[in-house]
């Protein structure tokens, strides 16, 4: 079985807005979602206090319903009822007879249930802990909640992969429905900010401080840059047999064709330029495209400089030309496991609107990176049929989603 797979809602929660109307203005007005965190200054040796936070209110949802949701659950759930409802599956019976899944990932759980238990090895106390500590602070927090908060009783797989678990979860998704295991997936990832966040990177010497300047950081490919921000966020697509969504009306918003994974099997940290170009390949074969059927890349671009070499170089060598390329991580900093579903929903808007933000703070491309087609100035009036979504993670792990426009 090989079915068509489209797109039919999408919802996100970014520092920059949480509709796409309100991140469109704020992309062509080059507005950055990067601020200084004064609260974190009582971290000693954390050389970073930028961030970028969501300006989000948690729903009322019931109590019973969110008992055993941390913020990231809370940020997925919540994406997840608005791309459901985006598409016009809410109150929906098919959303609990078996042909719903959901694919869904985060780096980790909610960090303040796990503090509970760390305090408990410390304390040599269990006061603190309840019947929910364990479920807030799992890995799979975000898709069991997501599945019990709306009844789903399909498939349920979860990706924990730092900053590939969106894409991964996405292609996971569009497997399942691609076989004919589900008709629909909601698919997507979630991050919570936590200072520990910046203190991973802080600690390989890749954050940014430019703590007086936040609008000016991250500057993805710039030879100025100097690290990463990290951000917080959630975003949800929902995936669709393609004859399913046409029988029942939907709008679709693009066509998913291909999808490629890979791991480097050589460092944790140190990213790979020949297994992303890999990856990239993958993701072609499966969508049966030659790379020059390809119109534009949405990049990682993390501002990090071996990561912005090595994936400019993968790029370039994939494509052999200087293909469109951007990143939103200069406004919405490195949503870390959120980033793939949030760019990818962001990716396909731009598409559908045929303009292209610029890379903020591109000012002068580092000439180590490879001659792509940096998109800057005001951004890009483009028509493109074919897009590539890719991002790559700390354990080596490569991932690559292609996109077709929709036409009907």
């Amino acid at each position: 079985m090989n079915n068509r797979i489209v797109v039919t809602g999408g919802s996100v929660l970014t520092p920059i807005g949480h509709d796409w109307p309100t991140i469109e203005k704020n992309l062509r007005q080059k507005k950055s979602g990067i601020v200084r965190m004064d609260e974190w200054k009582k971290y000693r040796h954390l050389n970073t206090n930028l961030a970028a936070p969501i300006q989000w209110t948690q729903p009322e949802y019931s109590r019973k319903k969110t008992r055993g949701m941390g913020k990231v659950a809370l940020m997925a759930v919540n994406s997840s009822e608005r791309a459901i409802q985006h598409a016009g599956l809410l109150d929906s019976p098919e959303l609990i007879n078996g042909e719903t899944g959901v694919s869904y990932g985060s780096s980790t759980g909610n960090v303040d249930a796990l503090l509970d238990f760390y305090s408990m090895l410390t304390t040599n106390d269990i006061q603190g802990i309840t019947a929910t500590t364990y479920i807030r602070s799992m890995p799979q927090t975000c898709a069991v909640n997501i599945a019990l908060f709306f009844g789903l009783t399909g498939r349920l797989l979860t990706s924990n992969t730092a900053c590939t678990a969106g894409s991964l979860a996405i292609g996971l998704g569009f497997e399942a429905i691609k076989y004919g295991h589900q008709k629909i997936m909601v698919c997507g990832s979630a991050e919570e900010l936590n200072p520990t966040g910046s203190a991973v990177f802080d600690t390989l010497y890749a954050t940014s401080t430019r703590n007086d300047t936040p609008h000016l950081t991250p500057r993805p490919f710039d030879k100025d840059r100097d690290g990463l921000v990290i951000g917080e966020g959630a975003g949800t697509i929902i995936l669709e047999e393609l004859n399913h969504a046409l029988e029942r009306g939907a709008k679709i918003y693009a066509e998913i064709i291909g999808f490629g994974t890979n791991t480097d099997g050589n460092h944790i940290t140190q990213p790979n330029k020949k297994t992303m170009e890999i990856a990239m390949r993958l993701a072609l074969k499966n969508a049966g495209l030659d790379p020059s059927r390809i119109d534009y890349v949405n990049g990682h671009g993390t501002a990090t400089q071996r990561g912005d070499i090595a994936e400019s170089h993968a790029t370039y060598n994939c494509f052999g030309r200087a293909i469109p390329i951007n990143t939103q991580k200069g406004y919405i900093g490195h949503t870390l496991g959120a980033c793939g579903a949030i760019e990818s929903w962001l990716a396909i808007n731009m598409m559908n609107n045929d303009w292209f933000a610029p890379n903020l703070n591109l000012d002068h491309v580092d000439p180590a990176c490879a001659p792509l087609d940096y998109i800057t100035g005001e951004g890009r009036d483009m028509h493109v049929t074919y897009l590539m979504c890719n991002n790559f993670a700390f354990g080596g792990i490569n991932t690559s989603l292609i996109f077709r426009r929709w036409e009907n």
